[in-house]
């Protein structure tokens, strides 16, 4: 018998000056960052969100809480491979996870593949089971407006057993 289940991720953060911007734990070049306990990883975070959802777990903000320094500036692809060790460790696999950010700027189609890259590593799963894609918002809204990001993951885990 084979058991699937999909989970649901989403998170925001500001855009502001003097915080690298991070995306998919890829460094990307821009005058503004994310603000955020951690490095702001936005799509790392709604990653996260969705295969602790799948699995019926605590969202990030419990596991890694936002006043506990321990966290402080971590790397948000490190806290991802933790997530994905526990969702293993009870008996899950990762069927696949899709992925839409949502940018006004800068252009991050120069660094799609970089960002499949590292999250396949970080899952352990082949590059064709992590979708990823960018929008904008259209200039509506405070997205629209550059002020900030936000992202969606879906995320499929599987589990065979007797």
């Amino acid at each position: 018998m084979v058991t699937l289940r999909v989970g649901l991720g989403y998170d925001i953060h500001p855009l502001v000056r003097g915080r690298k911007l991070v995306l998919g734990g890829v460094l990307i070049p821009f005058e503004q960052g994310l603000l955020g306990h951690s490095d702001g990883d936005v799509v790392c975070h709604a990653l996260m969100d969705s295969l602790l959802g799948a699995c019926g777990l605590p969202d990030i903000g419990s596991l890694f809480p936002p006043d506990d320094p321990a966290w402080k500036d971590a790397r948000s692809l490190d806290l991802l491979g933790r997530v994905v060790q526990d969702i293993r460790g009870r008996g899950w696999n990762i069927g696949n996870v899709d992925i839409m950010l949502i940018a006004e700027k800068p252009k991050i189609a120069p660094f799609v593949g970089q960002i499949r890259e590292n999250l396949s590593q970080t899952l352990g799963v082949h590059k064709t089971q992590v979708g990823f894609k960018v929008t904008t918002n259209e200039g509506l809204g405070s997205i629209g407006r550059g002020e900030g990001m936000c992202c969606f993951a879906v995320s499929l885990l599987v589990q065979e057993g007797p």
